[in-house]
């Protein structure tokens, strides 16, 4: 399970020396029920789906996102594999834009943002992140 950068994965992001605009596609794994225990202010009066519970920090997080200048780009219904693990599906799949490294981590380190974060750990089973960087066709 993987929901947040370990300190090796975010010292090799740092480390890239990205510069320009950034974008990170998220793969998304949804709890059946999301689990409130570590975040019981957000819970909600009655239980949850995970994809609900996400809905919920998706709304939280648009406006700092937003006033950062990222943007979602994509945003899409997932499932099983066309060519891979055929044991593994990605409920959601979601690509968002930053102006630079910096603007991200404006964002990310954003306490209004962190205020409604236990949404999102509510609501994954597991994630992965994948920071992509724009590059010219050869």
């Amino acid at each position: 399970m993987y929901l947040d950068p370990s300190e090796e994965s975010a010292r090799s992001f740092f480390g890239r020396g990205i510069t320009g605009p950034v974008s990170m596609l998220n793969l998304l794994r949804f709890r059946d029920e999301a689990d409130y225990s570590a975040f019981p202010e957000l819970a909600p009066p009655t239980p949850i789906s995970g994809s609900a519970a996400y809905d919920r920090y998706v709304r939280h997080t648009i406006p700092f996102l937003s006033a950062t200048g990222g943007s979602v780009k994509f945003f899409g219904t997932g499932g099983p594999y066309f060519i891979g693990p055929p044991d593994e599906r990605w409920d959601l799949v979601m690509l968002i834009s930053q102006s630079s490294v910096e603007e991200f981590l404006a964002f990310a380190s954003d306490e209004g943002y962190l205020a409604g974060i236990g949404h999102r750990t509510a609501a994954l089973e597991d994630s992965r992140l994948l920071p992509i960087v724009d590059r010219s066709l050869p």
